[in-house]
């Protein structure tokens, strides 16, 4: 059985549950993220952007420069995944787009290299959903999902997203050259 990840007003922990197989999280509670979080965000931040295989962020940030990518504000949002004192993940998330695209959310989302294959990408998943759907939002959609981030184009499907299109060679992934982006879409 799984665990709740959050008893909250957005979801009530109905919809954010980890999986409950071997190696799953124990108890995951997410939350929304302090500024004292983001010193504890930042070493997988660091090393997820370095790696360049997900995130075309800059390559030069510093715990300072890379604050304002992750660390949203309203109508954004930023939270965390932790287990006790330890930051599992993160994921941030807000309208797409200002203005007449604001009724579309987006979100992006980072799991502690450590604590990949415990669920802690799909605890988040479930909550940004529940967020989204709770703040009145139609859809949600993914403007640059890298065609060769297998574990999350199979985990956004699992949890109902749609490919919508490609663009191709629109990131120059470190092993596999020019990749494709895909928007992935989904009505709330």
């Amino acid at each position: 059985m799984g665990v709740p990840c959050l008893t909250c007003s957005t979801c009530g922990g109905s919809r954010c549950r980890t999986g409950g197989s071997a190696g799953s999280v124990a108890a995951v509670i997410i939350r929304d993220a302090t500024n004292d979080d983001w010193p504890r965000i930042w070493p997988f931040f660091q090393h997820i952007v370095a790696a360049g295989e997900s995130y075309a962020f800059p390559l030069d940030l510093d715990l300072d420069t890379g604050r304002p990518w992750w660390m949203e504000q309203p109508p954004g949002r930023t939270v965390v995944a932790v287990d006790g004192d330890r930051v599992l993940g993160s994921a941030k998330m807000g309208p797409n787009r200002p203005g007449r695209g604001s009724h579309v959310a987006t979100a992006s989302f980072m799991v502690d290299p450590a604590s990949t294959g415990r669920g802690v990408g799909r605890a988040l998943g479930e909550h940004v959903l529940a967020w989204a759907r709770a703040a009145g939002y139609r859809s949600m959609q993914f403007n640059a999902v890298v065609e060769t981030n297998t574990p999350a184009v199979t985990l956004w499907k699992a949890l109902g997203f749609t490919v919508i299109g490609t663009v191709p060679e629109a990131f120059d992934h470190p092993s596999h050259g020019l990749v494709g982006l895909h928007v992935m879409h989904q009505e709330l």
